[in-house]
């Protein structure tokens, strides 16, 4: 059923997307400011009270409701699957970014395609140089359609398949989400929030998000070029602060054979592991460098599509062979 719940939602998003401002994401902001404002007193285990509101009890209802609907009805079960799946995984959640960025600079209108980096990862790019430009276009595209597509991926099939419906997809949704909104709160707002709490999401978070990063950077490498991605895993994962994104990064530029990585461009006043939300949770980990392969070009943006598309098939052809295998047994 998990197969069948993946496909729907996302035709489903492709077809009737929610909006840039929905009520989704208005009731995730607001349920996280309600959680730190009554159970945030900035001791340290306060933190961990806080991460367990706003992350596990609605994954948790999730489950219940779930387990309740299923006890009278599998195709209700589905839909309750569909539904949630719809709020929590698809490309169109943050596919207007990249489009919207890529048109302008399709037209010649760099200084525009600037602000809406600007506007969209909350960093100074006024001073980017076009091929710069482009690679912070692919490389935050790349963690999101990780983010938004297979982190939720591969948390709504493992927790699914234990019987606790999209319990796995809400979790990974949360966790993502209060990572960045207590960082953004702290870095961007300048409004005050407990370090610890910070720190704790962060690091949670990226737990969470250690096997999916790894597998996503293993499926570009399989659709893409197979060994130059394992070549750059191995070597330029390193080049971000954050190794999860160093891996599937990494992985992606050799298997579309693009330069990613490389030291922050002139004009930046955050690190690159900043502009993917990750906070200061670690210092850089390698010398300024970048992985091998062409400067960036337009062509690179229709590449990394294409890359992320054919993993996406690739994964939804492994989920129908263990769903039909399941039914077979």
């Amino acid at each position: 059923m998990s197969f069948f719940a993946v496909l729907f939602a996302l035709l489903i998003e492709q077809l009737k997307p929610l909006p840039q401002r929905n009520s989704v994401h208005e009731t995730l902001t607001g349920w996280s400011r309600w959680a730190g404002r009554n159970f945030d007193a900035g001791a340290p285990h306060h933190a961990w009270v806080v991460w367990g509101m706003t992350a596990v009890v609605p994954a948790l209802v999730a489950a219940l409701i779930y387990r309740g609907i299923v006890h009278y009805s599998l195709l209700l079960g589905l839909v309750w699957d569909v539904v949630v799946l719809y709020a929590t995984l698809g490309f169109r959640q943050f596919s207007h970014h990249f489009t919207n960025i890529r048109d302008e600079l399709e037209s010649g209108r760099e200084d525009e395609a600037r602000r809406l980096l600007a506007q969209w990862r909350h960093v100074d790019a006024s001073d980017l140089p076009r091929n710069e430009l482009l690679r912070h276009v692919m490389e935050h595209s790349l963690v999101a359609a990780h983010r938004y597509v297979f982190g939720v991926f591969f948390w709504f099939v493992l927790l699914s398949s234990v019987g606790l419906g999209p319990m796995g997809a809400v979790l990974y949704r949360m966790a993502e989400f209060v990572s960045r909104y207590w960082a953004y709160k702290s870095h961007v707002t300048g409004e005050p929030t407990n370090d610890g709490l910070r720190q704790l999401s962060q690091r949670l978070f990226t737990w969470l998000d250690h096997v999916p990063a790894r597998l996503t950077a293993f499926g570009f490498a399989v659709v893409g070029n197979f060994e130059d991605a394992v070549q750059a895993w191995r070597q330029y994962a390193a080049l971000w602060s954050g190794r999860n994104e160093g891996a599937l990064l990494a992985s992606a530029a050799g298997a579309v054979g693009v330069q990613l990585g490389g030291s922050p461009a002139p004009g930046l006043q955050q690190d690159r592991s900043k502009t993917f939300g990750s906070g200061d949770q670690a210092e850089a980990t390698a010398s300024a460098g970048s992985t091998p392969g062409a400067v960036p070009q337009m062509g690179h943006l229709r590449s990394v599509v294409g890359l992320i598309w054919r993993s996406v098939v690739l994964w939804m052809l492994l989920l129908a062979l263990l769903t039909l295998a399941n039914l077979v047994g």
